[in-house]
């Protein structure tokens, strides 16, 4: 459809260059003492009739010219374009001002070149200050009054979306802790980040390739079970290639928190002073409190690292490590708590058989 689009195009102008170049033509070689040649139809005719004929051997290259930059519009930002376009006509207006008053001198050369170059280049300053100076302009015409407010809910909205990276996907529970309704806001999931859970979910590796479809299957759950909604953003960084810093850029960007549960992510967010929700964290923060000389009941799964220890666990995964309970794997025993010891990786409890 494109194409014949552009082979239209290409007649009617062919025709109107016809006659407009044709007549010259016809005086420079002679011919405009004949009056069927010297017709105006057919001078339009000849016209369109070439450039219709050159239309087939360049209108593929039209239509893909046009197509990438279809491409390259739909992945910048409305607003970039918008300040961008705004910037683009001041300058081309002031460039004509600059032409009237150069027209005025009547000077062959000058008056015909000169505001063609100065289309050219105000034009280009234009789009380039309307484009880096967006921010600026947004914020000189919602300095106060209504807009002000509006801006402000704009941001306080900004801070309500959180990004998902693939791991706390992977994870699965943010589905959980989303359910629950303790997870406000929007959740924002990039789309280069579901590109690299598709990667994962085509992998050859079965665990990756089991892990990939878990991740899809969650993002399916949080969108069908969570009140708020689930967006899905077409945001990318080309000039960056590691997920996780294209995240940090995109959190920048939006004003946005990032969901994780990697402990270099979220190293990393703390280097950029984003915001970061760690899922690790808040479990840690959950599990209930034990304190020494406490007792529980717990059951010895296994032998410890040491010589005579037993191992148990809680129904929330932290490990007890029990004080001569090699003797007990299997049994349900009472322990008393002696230390409770906090590492990056959890909470590990030290405790010994009750009756010893």
């Amino acid at each position: 459809m494109l194409k014949k689009v552009i082979q239209v195009a290409f007649l009617f102008i062919g025709g109107a260059l016809g006659l407009v170049f044709l007549p010259p033509l016809y005086e420079l070689i002679h011919l405009s003492s004949n009056p069927w040649i010297n017709n105006p139809y057919i001078s339009v005719a000849l016209g369109a009739t070439l450039l219709f004929v050159l239309s087939f051997g360049l209108s593929d290259y039209f239509v893909r010219l046009i197509t990438w930059m279809e491409d390259v519009l739909s992945k910048v930002p409305v607003g970039d374009l918008l300040f961008g376009t705004v910037g683009l006509i001041m300058g081309l207006s002031v460039s004509a001002l600059f032409g009237f008053a150069i027209n005025s001198i009547q000077l062959p050369v000058i008056t015909e070149v000169t505001p063609i170059i100065l289309s050219i280049i105000l034009g280009y300053l234009g789009f380039r200050v309307g484009f880096n100076k967006r921010e600026e302009f947004v914020q000189l015409f919602t300095k106060s009054g209504p807009s002000a407010k509006k801006k402000q809910g704009e941001q306080e909205a900004k801070l309500s979306h959180k990004l998902l990276d693939t791991s706390v996907i992977i994870d699965g529970r943010i589905a959980d802790i989303s359910e629950t309704g303790f997870i406000e806001g929007t959740l924002v999931v990039p789309q280069f980040v579901l590109t690299e859970l598709q990667h994962i979910a085509d992998s050859s590796d079965t665990l990756k390739r089991t892990r990939g479809r878990r991740g899809l299957d969650i993002l399916k759950r949080l969108q069908d079970e969570r009140q708020s909604k689930v967006l899905i953003v077409e945001d990318d960084f080309e000039d960056v290639s590691e997920v996780d810093l294209k995240l940090v850029r995109l959190a920048k960007k939006m004003g946005a928190q990032i969901l994780t549960n990697d402990f270099n992510l979220n190293k990393v967010c703390e280097l950029h002073q984003v915001e970061v929700l760690n899922i690790n964290d808040l479990a840690n923060a959950v599990k209930p409190v034990v304190i020494p000389g406490e007792d529980m009941q717990v059951v010895v799964i296994k032998d410890g690292k040491e010589q005579n220890q037993g191992v148990a666990y809680l129904d929330d995964g932290t490990m007890i490590v029990v004080e001569g309970g090699r003797s007990y794997i299997g049994q349900a025993i009472t322990v008393t708590v002696t230390s409770v010891l906090q590492t990056s990786a959890g909470r590990m409890i030290f405790a010994k058989p009750k009756d010893d």
